[in-house]
């Protein structure tokens, strides 16, 4: 009986571990839901990246829907997604918002000024407490808002040609559609 207790201990870690393998090979892993998905966004009041006197607060985009796009100077893969929103942002139907996170804003403007302005609207959040509120884990993320201040969608990582049109598009379209 004692030999038996050791055989079935590894017998249930063996089970165990199998399960975990299964249950990652079924599940997303890069996929993150976001708590704030069909919920009001948070309430903001943020400077403009290039007049940090005015201020944009999520009052201020009631009425249209937008696509609030994070990114920072630092931040390698918003590289990678910048040429992306360039593309693809005036056919999106829908106002695409720049959010600055932890940025010195001289560096964002020359950042922007490098790789180009793809954003109708650029914020500041040079501390990054709101993004807080957002549940941001890091730049890029994206996340789709509509007319009434309702998230409806959200990316974590870099929009890529693919995600745009198999992700973001359709959400786009889904949440037009809904609109009275």
């Amino acid at each position: 009986m004692n030999r038996l207790i050791p055989f079935i201990g590894f017998m249930l870690l063996v089970v165990l571990f199998g399960f975990g393998i299964w249950w990652n090979t079924q599940h997303d892993q890069n996929a993150i839901p976001s708590p704030l998905l069909n919920k009001p966004a948070p309430a903001f009041n943020l400077p403009k990246l290039y007049e940090p006197t005015q201020m944009v607060g999520k009052a201020d985009l009631l009425g249209k829907p937008y696509l609030l796009n994070v990114f920072a100077s630092w931040c390698i893969e918003c590289g990678v997604e910048h040429p992306v929103l360039a593309a693809e942002g005036p056919s999106l139907g829908v106002q695409l918002v720049g959010y600055n996170y932890k940025d010195a804003p001289a560096d964002a403007k020359n950042w922007l000024a490098q790789h180009g302005n793809p954003y109708n609207l650029l914020i500041a959040d040079e501390p990054g407490r709101t993004a807080i509120d957002f549940g941001v884990y890091g730049a890029p993320e994206s996340f789709l808002i509509d007319a009434k201040g309702v998230i409806r969608y959200k990316h974590i990582g870099p929009l890529t040609p693919d995600v745009v049109a198999k992700e973001l598009k359709p959400a786009i379209a889904a949440m037009l559609k809904e609109a009275p």
